[in-house]
This record gives structure tokens, C-alpha cells and sequence, in this order.
């Protein structure tokens, strides 16, 4: 079975394993890539497992409004995915091409909220379901937002985020600790954009509510950052933050393994909520205890291998962190426990061979169509 995908997530080079996994389960697999996305560099340019096609695109960094500077050209694959969301110009751009190719496509969804599109993003929308064979969710939410907006066509529910359990493991990183100044401290985590949906603020508020041995290590960027700044200091907790405001993703494991607890506390907005969280199952990998929000998928990622607390409840939020760095047991089995979840439910080998097996269902189910025969 060949593949073409197409994904601007590729730039970051930790989410190839993904990639190895579906070529190791016997699919010929070409995936198409911009040479950055938006300031993130290509990490990663030649595979051996699968072909890399990197073409220059236009908007980079704008989600949705991206497309390829030059035509996708003669499409040799017998199935294409596009793991961008329908309404996304890029996804128009090769879907086109695949109507008059006549080759079979489906596209992948995060959008976890019922909503509508102004113009052109409503046509290009409309476009996807008409022409896509099928399509992949990334959270049942996601699955249920599909079939309200008319999407009858197959949809299965693979949330396509996996991780290298031998790439995120437990690793002695007591040399990072020092560098961070950690060393004696209880290491409170978050890796992501610093935006006021990720609920930035409340774990700055958490943060006046705990010890002082407890501190807070901010791995990334974002608009929100200098009123992050303003509210720590407001607070009088600057000297208990540390900014980490760039890593590669390949420095990502180590980096984790110098948390005590990864935070996720995201909050939902009128048009945002959280999709996934991938650095929950980076950090359960890692044997790294994670404390969520109740905001979107969240709570269906933990399990019962974290703790979650109502998003927006900062004293909530304190509550959890306090019991985990007061009982050293209770942190070791929510270790353990996250990362047996990870290992059962989303390695990269798991999330590849659910997503091949739907490549074939689709293939199948299109080669067993009857024929119109006209007399």
C-alpha cells in the first residue's frame, strides 16, 4: 500500500516515530513537509524508512492558511491522508488534485467544538466532505462536532499524538537540575506555548498558595508571556519562576525528566478547548507524575495516572501539587501508572497500526463499490 501524508507537524522531529512506525507495518509512505513552520526548523530532512518531500510553502506558522508554492504534481500513492484539518487551504489545495487524479483521500480533525466558518473556510469545509472518503478524530468530541456538521462518511477515532517509549523514558538529568537550579526543590513543569487558554495565570496563582521550596520551570513562549511576567511579580513569585524559552524537540525527554510534575492547565474558551495534550503522555513516558485541568481531553488522557482539577480552580490546582510533594508514594505510583497507560494505549506502534488498519478499511471498502454498468 503506498501513502502520501501531508502534515506541517513533521517539522518537529520527535513526532517521526509515528512515521517509522507506519513504514515498518509495510506501507510505501512518502510524507509531504515544509522546510519550517513558522520559526521551527525541519529537524529532521532524510529518513530511511520513508520518503521526505520538502516543498516551500506560503504563510508559514499561519494555521490554515498555509499551501505549497508549487503543485504537489503526479500523485503515486494509493491513498492520500491529509492530517490537516477540512477547511484548511492546504487540505483544498491537495484534495483538488486528488478529485482529478482520482485518487482516494481523507483528511483529519482535532476541532473538538460545534462551530461555524465565515467564507471561504465554510466552501473549503464543504469541499473536504464532499470529496474525502473518510476521516480521522482525534478525540471523540471531535468525532461527534464531525457528524453534526452532515460528515456521514466513515470516522474513526485515533488521537494520531504517540511517543518513543525508548526516546521518552526516565533518565538521570541531575545536571540540567543544577543548571535550572532545582536542585533541593520541588519542580513544578509546563512545556508549551504561553498563551492565556493554557492557563498560565492559574499556575502562577497555584504558585503563591505552596511552599516556597515549590517552584515553577516554564519550558516555551507566547503573547501571554510578559502578563505572565507582570502576574508572578504582582505576586512576588519571580524568583521562583524559570524560563526556558526555547528547546529543540529532541532535548524535550531531558527537560522532562528534571520536572517533579508536568502541569497541563489548560482553560476552554468560546472557541478553544483542549484537543489533546501531548506533553501529558511525553511526560507519563517519562515516569513524570501529570496534573490536568477538566478541559476537553484532558481528563480521557489521564486516566486514572494523574490528577485533574476543575480548569480556572487555581486553590484546586495548589491542592494537587501540594499532595504530591508532601506524599513521595502517591508520586511514585502515578508515575508508574502513567507510564504503563502509555505503553497500553499510545506508543507510536499503537497509534500507526490503528491508523494503517483504517487506511486499508477505506481502500477496502472503495475497491468493494459495485460498478455502474450502462448498457
Amino acid at each position: 500500500m503506498k501513502v502520501l501524508m501531508v502534515a506541517k507537524s513533521y517539522v518537529v522531529g520527535a513526532y517521526h516515530g509515528k512515521l517509522r512506525e507506519i513504514a515498518r507495518l509495510g506501507v510505501n509512505l512518502t510524507i509531504v513537509v515544509p522546510p519550517r513552520w513558522g520559526s521551527q526548523q525541519l529537524e529532521i530532512r532524510e529518513a530511511e524508512e520513508y520518503r521526505m518531500r520538502v516543498l516551500p510553502c506560503v504563510l508559514s506558522g499561519w494555521n490554515h492558511f498555509y499551501f505549497y508554492r508549487s503543485r504537489v504534481g503526479p500523485i503515486d500513492a494509493d491513498l492520500v491522508y491529509l492530517e490537516e484539518e477540512p477547511w484548511s487551504l492546504v487540505t483544498h489545495q491537495v484534495l483538488r488534485a486528488c478529485v482529478k487524479q482520482r485518487k482516494p483521500a481523507l483528511f483529519f480533525t482535532w476541532q473538538n467544538i460545534f462551530r461555524g466558518y465565515p467564507p471561504p473556510f465554510q466552501y473549503l469545509e464543504r469541499y473536504s466532505h464532499r470529496h474525502a472518503e473518510a476521516a480521522i478524530a482525534g478525540n471523540q468530541e471531535g468525532r461527534d462536532a464531525l457528524e453534526r456538521r452532515g460528515f456521514a462518511k466513515p470516522v474513526c477515532v485515533i488521537p494520531q499524538c504517540g511517543v518513543d517509549p525508548q526516546f521518552f523514558r526516565k533518565r538521570e538529568v541531575s545536571d540540567i537540575r543544577s543548571a535550572l537550579g532545582l536542585r533541593g526543590r520541588f519542580a513544578i513543569g509546563y512545556a508549551g506555548r504561553i498563551l492565556e487558554a493554557k492557563g498560565i495565570a492559574d499556575l502562577i496563582k497555584a504558585l503563591v498558595l505552596l511552599p516556597t521550596d515549590c517552584v515553577l520551570v516554564l519550558v516555551g513562549s507566547g503573547e501571554f508571556e510578559v502578563e505572565a511576567r507582570r502576574l508572578a511579580e504582582e505576586l512576588g513569585v519571580t524568583s521562583r519562576l524559570h524560563w526556558v524559552p526555547f528547546i529543540s524537540s529532541l532535548e524535550m525527554p531531558d527537560y522532562m525528566n528534571a520536572f517533579d510534575v508536568l502541569v497541563l492547565p489548560s482553560r476552554t474558551t468560546r472557541t478553544w478547548k483542549e484537543q489533546f495534550g501531548r506533553v501529558l503522555i511525553e511526560a507519563m513516558a517519562c515516569e513524570v507524575p501529570v496534573i490536568g485541568s477538566d478541559s476537553g481531553e484532558i481528563p480521557n488522557v489521564i486516566g486514572e495516572a494523574g490528577l485533574v482539577f476543575p480548569e480556572g480552580d487555581a486553590p484546586a490546582l495548589a491542592k494537587c501539587l501540594r499532595a504530591l510533594s508532601e506524599d513521595r508514594a502517591l508520586l511514585g505510583r502515578l508515575a508508574a501508572a502513567g507510564r504503563v497507560r502509555v505503553l497500553e494505549r499510545f506508543t507510536n506502534r499503537c497509534i500507526a497500526e490503528q491508523t494503517v488498519e483504517f487506511f486499508r478499511e477505506v481502500l477496502e471498502a472503495r475497491t468493494s463499490e459495485p460498478v455502474l454498468m450502462l448498457a
